[in-house]
């Protein structure tokens, strides 16, 4: 998220915090897909990480992108930190390990989609190059220990990084050492939200399975797929992970209300300045807990909609739906993994089949396949059959989805060909992070540092 909200309006009741998910229901017209990724910047000479300040630092990195664009800089405590598109349409942000992210404007179609992708990576190399600067599309930090990674000065990871080691035993590796595709995705009501939450939900370990991209930690094979998922496994199982309340027949906008009220907060922001609010519960500062602590201690709608992106499901609800199970990765799965889930929830044929082939899907069933999908990737197993086998499946769906959508770009082509990268994953029965640990123990010679040849942007 680039920019955290200051939306001053007042909270009376909890009817309302449900009235402001309901209000991202929008017709099938208006339907928009809105794809992030991040990457790993490095520096070209020794493959070493990228600090924040310096004349090559990231701060001159974003310095340079904000007079490429023309965009407006997000400014924390006299630090540029982002930048975003003067109408909202777009924004880039920093992780807190200087992973580098394009939140990208909603789009129409998958075509402008990877075209978006494809400019912010060219204008990105015009001024990093000259300052020595390449990016790796990996989902972990393959090379780097945790004390050599960067920090960025962002108010709100200071605060993230004192908490996290009291609630989970990966949550500073996922801050500082991971990065992810996503795709967010719009519903048109409770109903078809419902609907599309099941199913991404049950489907989200496959799509790790299918992304997995990164098998190495600090310069050798960690003995993961994904490393990635292995770190959401245990970061703060209180915000993260999969919900079971959303596995109801009758779960609704309240249900997560009622489950995000009961989540420790991160901060809240007075007068530009961020309180550490890790003490209290939404609900408890709802009934007045920061009353007397913090200046202006009542809850508005800027504090829940910074709250509700601190929350980290596996689907996140905000006014629309966040897939957040994948890996970060090459070029081409920037544009595969916004394929793969407007393909299986923009058709009605297609979610309607998505439905069916994961109606009975139990909780503790899809919590097992998360579980064994970081170590065995597209091997695992799910009702005795290999996840490559489901793969199969489920990507005809999302293929009929996307032929039925039948949008196509100016040389005739719809958007099934940006399903390929996964066709060709289940055709193989590799995925990257196959290839990558047999390319290590074969042609790299027991050696990481060809990923960041082979894998740089």
């Amino acid at each position: 998220m680039a920019r955290d909200t200051t939306d001053i309006r007042s909270i009376e009741t909890v009817d309302e915090l449900v009235d402001y998910l309901a209000a991202g229901n929008k017709p099938r017209a208006d339907w928009r897909i809105g794809t992030e990724h991040e990457k790993f910047p490095f520096y070209a000479d020794g493959n070493s990480p990228v600090p924040y300040g310096g004349e090559n630092g990231i701060k001159a990195l974003l310095e340079g992108m904000q007079r490429v664009l023309g965009w407006e800089p997000i400014v924390d405590a006299g630090n540029i930190i982002g930048l975003v598109e003067p109408t909202g349409s777009g924004a880039i942000s920093l992780e807190p390990g200087g992973q580098f992210e394009l939140s990208g404007a909603p789009l129409e179609t998958l075509h402008q989609t990877c075209r978006e992708g494809n400019a912010h990576l060219a204008q990105l190399r015009q001024i990093a190059e000259p300052l020595g600067i390449r990016f790796l599309g990996l989902g972990g930090s393959p090379k780097w220990t945790l004390a050599e990674t960067p920090k960025m000065p962002k108010s709100r990871y200071d605060i993230m990084t004192a908490y996290m080691p009291k609630v989970g035993r990966h949550g500073l590796d996922m801050m500082y050492r991971t990065c992810t595709i996503q795709v967010n995705l719009d519903f048109s009501s409770e109903a078809d939200m419902r609907r599309k939450m099941q199913v991404s939900l049950k489907l989200q370990p496959l799509s790790t399975a299918l992304f997995a991209n990164s098998p190495f930690t600090e310069g050798k094979p960690n003995g993961l797929k994904s490393w990635r998922g292995e770190i959401w496994r245990d970061t703060d199982n209180q915000r993260s992970g999969l919900l079971p309340f959303c596995f109801s027949p009758e779960f609704g906008f309240a249900d997560y209300v009622e489950w995000a009220l009961d989540v420790p907060m991160y901060f809240i922001i007075r007068d530009g300045r961020y309180h550490d609010c890790t003490h209290v519960t939404f609900r408890q500062f709802m009934d007045g807990a920061l009353r007397n602590s913090v200046p202006d201690g009542v809850p508005t709608m800027g504090d829940w909609a910074n709250h509700l992106s601190t929350l980290f499901p596996d689907v996140r609800l905000k006014r629309f739906l966040e897939m957040r199970g994948a890996d970060g990765g090459p070029w081409r799965r920037i544009c595969a993994l916004p394929a793969f889930w407007v393909g299986l929830l923009y058709d009605e044929a297609a979610l309607d089949a998505a439905e069916a082939l994961t109606a009975n899907w139990s909780f503790e069933e899809v919590g097992a396949m998360r579980d064994a999908v970081p170590r065995e990737g597209i091997d695992a197993s799910f009702r005795g059959h290999s996840l490559r086998e489901m793969a199969r499946e489920v990507l005809a769906i999302a293929h009929m989805g996307l032929k039925n959508r039948n949008l196509r770009n100016h040389d005739g082509y719809d958007e099934t060909s940006f399903l390929s990268p996964l066709d060709e994953v289940v055709a193989r029965g590799t995925t990257s992070a196959d290839e990558m640990i047999d390319a290590f123990h074969t042609r790299w010679g027991g050696s990481i540092e060809p990923v960041f040849l082979e894998y740089a942007y």
